[in-house]
């Protein structure tokens, strides 16, 4: 089984920057997909950006040019660096990671961080 921890949300200004982190611990053999999703109060879950085991990324319109995914194998972590943040992008941030341990294949997701964006 492999679990997910997020952590680096919190309460920025307008304009400000965050970094997210997820660590995926476990019997872990792969990470094929790695993607980050947030949800709204009252709104849908929605993916954000997600990045592939060659390094591929691609990103939710909403936040292109503001929001870098990025990984590090090493480490078991991916993540997740917002700038130029709008209040609208207040919402809890989900990590998500599928691939395989060493029995089956696996798609984990973290508990949320909370981002705020407020003045």
């Amino acid at each position: 089984q492999v679990q997910l921890v997020e952590s680096g949300g919190g309460l920025v200004q307008p304009g400000g920057s965050l970094r997210l982190s997820c660590l995926a611990s476990g019997s872990i053999l792969s990470m094929d997909y790695m993607r980050w999703y947030r949800q709204g109060a009252g709104k849908q879950r929605e993916l954000v950006a997600r990045i592939t085991s060659g390094g591929t990324t691609s990103y939710a319109d909403s936040v292109k040019g503001r929001f870098t995914i990025s990984r590090d194998n090493a480490k078991n972590t991916v993540y997740l660096q917002m700038n130029s943040l709008k209040p609208e992008d207040t919402a809890v941030y989900y990590c998500n990671v599928a691939g395989s341990d060493y029995v089956r294949r696996y798609d984990s997701w973290g508990q949320g961080t909370q981002v705020t964006v407020s003045s």
